[in-house]
């Protein structure tokens, strides 16, 4: 299952080619917005982007760990994950269905 993969460069040129900012703006506004959701994250803020899903900050406790070879134990360190839950609108465009009136077919 393995498809191509979007990177800053692949957006700054989909932002050139759909709004018509020119190359440098178009990659300096991806950045920007990239920034800003890090900034965010960092300081434990939820990102929600409406229809697309959220990006949440979760403590994860300490725990024990086993090592799957050795079957040695060790102690895990308590730590901050981040998890993305998509919305359900997203969840039915990926699987080409659609939600309370949103068609996936239509650009959203």
């Amino acid at each position: 299952m393995a498809g191509k993969t979007v990177t800053r460069a692949d957006l700054s040129e989909a932002v050139y080619q759909q709004v018509g900012l020119s190359r440098a703006e178009s990659a300096a506004l991806v950045e920007t917005v990239l920034a800003e959701i890090c900034n965010c994250l960092s300081s434990g803020e939820t990102v929600k982007l409406s229809s697309f899903g959220s990006f949440v900050v979760r403590s994860k406790g300490k725990r024990i760990g086993r090592n799957p070879k050795t079957g040695v134990e060790v102690e895990i360190e308590p730590r901050q994950v981040m998890v993305f839950k998509p919305s359900n609108v997203l969840k039915a465009r990926i699987n080409g269905g659609h939600v309370n009136g949103h068609d996936t077919d239509e650009d959203e």
